[in-house]
């Protein structure tokens, strides 16, 4: 392959099939990163708004599954995007699962404090450096907690459509995917350790603009899950991109607040997913292999380009005109598990999961890296509705070059 964006493609397979007498485990830890004193939030480029109250708690949950020679943690951060220059420095401070075998994501809440370094139109910016350094500490030491807690359990995993009244897509109300996957890891005793919930959705209820700081939805969704005994949630959001938003429309009963709307989605959410897992036959002997490649997008976008060479996280390399993001595929017992470092749009989503090919097809959206929307070449800046998304996209060819590079990484895998 060639072309001036392409850096390489590695290849890693951790382990073949393993044999059977080599059991799955897994454990997941929680960290809290709600800041205290409480710090502005940020719902995306520009000035943050100063929080005045917290509806809920921040978290970082690791979730580790290890079998024979292979051991891979997924990680949700409640943070609008964890970029991947802030995932590197985690994967510094971890010893207990190699680097290149932990994925990063968040869950694209619009009520938590800036991870990029936004400028905030005073000439700096509102991001708290040493906050976020703190935050990397303690993403590191719940992967590190997970890993020296791993205990044997079997997997359930389900996909299937789930109620209407939890998403919709702003720019065209039913161009969204109403299918939900579920990840149930269970203990030897019976009893769920954890479930992992992917769906597509922006976590906005609240927005970045009311003062609170927030998990927004997915704090909900977790209490619903523990409280309905699905032991630990994770949340993995999908291809939201342009714009798949909570269907918070109405109309609400006299009195009705947005963290009422919060409670109502994320509870609603965690019923659906709770029930399509219950239906799925528990899997005692899955398999796991995890394969990841490095490419290098171009940044065409001036917006982009200009917030990533001023950010002070050192996010820029070079002159800022490109951005190297990892992607991962991980199999897991029947699913097939995809990353995505960005808001890709829903088409997108359908695309990739349809080549995928698997019983179960995830994405894991804002994944190792999470810089603007992605889109098709024939969709950027070609009419008015996706003015903003466009200009939010890192260039013309970057959802062509997701796909392309995706999709060479699950070929490559599938021969091994």
């Amino acid at each position: 392959m060639t072309g001036s964006w392409f850096v390489g493609i590695v290849l890693l397979v951790l382990a073949p099939a393993a044999a059977p007498a080599e059991e799955l485990r897994a454990a997941i830890a929680v960290r809290v990163l709600t800041p205290d004193p409480l710090l502005p939030v940020s719902g995306g480029i520009g000035p943050s708004t100063p929080a005045t109250e917290k509806l809920g708690e921040l978290n970082a949950r690791a979730l580790v599954f290890e079998r024979g020679g292979t051991r891979v943690a997924i990680v949700s951060t409640d943070f609008l995007g964890f970029p991947g220059v802030l995932g590197d420095r985690v994967r510094e401070r971890v010893t207990s699962v190699p680097a290149e075998q932990i994925l990063i994501g968040a869950t694209h809440t619009h009520s938590a404090p800036d991870c990029y370094g936004f400028p905030n139109g005073e000439g700096g910016t509102d991001a708290d450096l040493d906050y976020l350094d703190d935050v990397c500490s303690e993403i590191a030491a719940a992967i590190e907690e997970a890993a020296g807690s791993l205990q044997p359990v079997s997997l359930r995993i389900a996909t299937a459509k789930i109620a209407e009244g939890i998403a919709y897509n702003y720019y065209a109300p039913q161009l969204y995917d109403r299918r939900c996957s579920v990840i149930q890891a269970v203990a030897s005793g019976g009893e769920p350790l954890a479930t992992l919930v992917n769906y597509a959705i922006h976590p906005e209820v609240l927005g970045s603009q009311r003062g609170v700081l927030s998990p927004d939805l997915v704090g909900p969704l977790y209490e619903r899950i523990e409280a309905s005994g699905g032991g630990t949630g994770i949340f993995m959001n999908g291809a939201q991109g342009g714009m798949i938003t909570a269907d918070a429309r109405g109309p609400h009963p006299e009195g009705t607040e947005p963290w009422d709307e919060c409670v109502r989605i994320g509870h609603l959410l965690a019923d659906e997913a709770l029930r399509i897992v219950a239906r799925a036959r528990t899997a005692r002997d899955p398999g796991l292999r995890c394969h990841f490649t490095d490419v290098e997008f171009p940044v065409d976008s001036p917006v982009l380009r200009t917030l990533i060479k001023a950010s002070p996280l050192g996010i820029a390399s070079g002159d800022g005109s490109t951005l190297t993001a990892r992607i991962h595929f991980v199999e897991l017992g029947d699913a097939r598990i995809l990353t995505i470092p960005g808001e890709a749009l829903p088409n997108i989503g359908y695309y990739l999961k349809r080549k995928l090919g698997g019983r179960h097809s995830l994405l894991f959206g804002l994944t190792n890296e999470a810089f603007g929307y992605i889109l098709t070449k024939e969709d950027w800046f070609s009419f008015d509705r996706y003015d903003y998304v466009s200009r939010t996209c890192l260039g013309e060819r970057t959802g062509e070059i997701l796909i392309r590079e995706s999709l060479a990484l699950v070929e490559r895998a599938s021969e091994r």
